[in-house]
């Protein structure tokens, strides 16, 4: 699974390239520039007919500004390169290859100042694509005065921009802009992605990311430290590939427990329990408050249907657990929350239950505002306990505010899970998983269509559904996430973001369980 990076740790990956495996720092820059250079051809076919404009700054990225306009200039592509600071500045590897670039009659402009800018701006509307070599991930401090003046106005120009590692700017590890940033449409990053590239409201600006293989070694990447993994579709289709034995019946695909619904919330309960069966688990029963027991009958046919006391508001009762405590014994695994209500009684069910239960529980929705009640009950003696809030209920859980979670969503979601000793999913743009270990996986998928009601209920179904099968946790964290998320996006092609329902998303798992999409 690739590893996503901090600015700290990629600097402290090229250092030990450089340092420990003998690597000159000039020959990563060398094939930093060449891929990105490679990429920026693949991506235009018609680039010989276009003109490019490299703005580079006076550090390691404008070095690689230049790789890039050699490679171009070789292949008799129109290269010009606007330098934003004085050549006799430029030190190490970046003023390396300036100097071959220079020998080469490269087209190199010295810009060092606002004035000098000024005079060319109206130069830069005559050229196809820009390429952007200005800040790498190294910047650390908001960017002010010329740089700012310059980005916010490559910015108004309306042509392609390409990012060099990453857009001038951002924040590598937040995905912040650091006053203003480049919006690229492409980014060209190296050795491994950055979080920045991947967290809102990095999203926003780097356009599509290709990351480049500059020659660090294999060894040194699977052994450096780094807690943070992309979450893609070769590390789902794994799973997916394996085969049900002829000589086999429901129970070897194991028992799921739903505790779900009340008054005007069945929907959520229907939609976990459906989501359950159709990630293959061989039985699904819902317990559900008494009353609306025929009302689940008639809406479901698949799913076994468990009538229990209840509260006068028709929300399951504290009388309800000692049956709970007896249904759980033959199950795999138990969903408790979606729909649920947040009757008081109903809350001190959720409580006890999470106290009592030792299988892996899956707590979503009204069963996470229940815990937000007396969160200090966690850590509890299981250590099987998921949690998938969005960031409202996130800002709950921790008495904070979404306004504080969504600014280090990584952060904050990491420290929760090996603090609480729980795995966690922070539903959003991107989702993430954390574990008790503090793993961070950020998933792919996903699009806005999914902001929208029943889509969380779906989600925490497929998980009770893989667990229930046998699939470790974590396993089952990163099956359900991924395939929730591609489930949408199939969705959104037949009937757009706007009109994306969950069971929309219901209906797409088994063609992805069948790889046909």
């Amino acid at each position: 699974m690739m590893k996503v990076a901090t600015a700290e740790q990629m600097q402290e990956l090229d250092r030990k390239a450089i340092e420990a495996y003998r690597i000159p720092g000039v020959v990563l820059m060398e094939n930093a520039g060449r891929g990105a250079a490679e990429v920026i051809c693949n991506t235009f076919p018609d680039i010989h007919k276009k003109k490019i404009a490299i703005i580079a700054g006076k550090g390691n990225n404008g070095g690689d500004g230049f790789v890039i306009a050699r490679y171009l200039l070789n292949q008799g592509i129109s290269v010009r390169v606007y330098l934003l600071t004085d050549p006799k500045g430029l030190r190490g590897d970046a003023e390396t290859n300036f100097s071959i670039l220079h020998r080469m009659k490269g087209d190199v402009i010295p810009i060092p100042s606002a004035k000098d800018y000024q005079k060319i701006k109206k130069d830069l509307e005559k050229f196809d694509i820009l390429v952007d070599g200005i800040f790498g991930t190294g910047l650390d401090a908001e960017v002010r005065g010329y740089y700012r003046e310059v980005i916010d106005h490559l910015n108004t120009l309306q042509r392609p921009i390409v990012a060099v590692d990453i857009p001038s700017g951002l924040d590598a590890d937040t995905g912040k802009p650091l006053g203003t940033a480049v919006r690229a449409s492409l980014t060209v990053t190296f050795g491994l992605p950055k979080i920045g590239h991947l967290v809102s409201p990095g999203l926003n600006y780097v356009g599509k990311v290709k990351v480049i293989d500059i020659g660090i070694p294999k060894k040194l990447l699977e052994e450096e430290k780094i807690p943070t993994y992309l979450l893609e579709e070769k590390e789902i289709q794994t799973y997916l590939s394996l085969p049900r034995h002829p000589d086999t019946h429901k129970g070897d695909y194991g028992h799921l427990l739903v505790i779900a619904g009340s008054v005007g919330k069945t929907g959520a309960a229907a939609m976990a329990s459906q989501a359950a069966l159709k990630m293959g688990a061989g039985l699904v029963t819902l317990a559900i408050p008494k009353s609306l027991n025929p009302i689940m009958e008639m809406k479901l046919t698949e799913v076994m249907t468990e009538p229990l006391p209840e509260t006068p508001k028709q929300t399951l009762s504290l009388r309800a657990f000692s049956s709970i405590v007896r249904l759980c014994e033959n199950k795999r695994a138990v969903i408790i929350g979606p729909g649920l209500g947040t009757f008081k009684e109903t809350q001190s069910l959720v409580l006890k239950l999470i106290r009592a239960l030792n299988l892996p529980i899956i707590l979503d929705a009204d069963g996470l505002t229940a815990l937000a009640i007396q969160p200090k009950i966690l850590p509890t003696t299981n250590r099987s306990l998921i949690l998938t809030p969005h960031p409202g209920e996130m800002a709950r859980l921790i008495r904070s505010t979404v306004k504080e979670v969504l600014e280090d969503r990584i952060g904050l979601s990491r420290d929760f899970s090996q603090s609480h000793h729980v795995h966690l999913i922070l539903k959003g743009h991107p989702t993430l998983i954390t574990t008790p270990k503090g793993e961070t996986f950020i998933n792919s998928t996903g699009n806005p269509g999914m902001a929208s009601g029943g889509t969380g209920d779906v989600l925490t179904g497929m998980i009770g559904g893989l667990i229930c099968q046998g699939f470790d946790i974590l396993s089952s964290l990163q099956i359900a996430v991924y395939l929730h998320g591609k489930a949408g996006d199939e969705g959104v092609k037949e009937v757009g973001e706007k009109s994306l329902i969950a069971t929309d998303i219901i209906q797409k798992i088994p063609a992805l369980l069948t790889g046909r999409i």
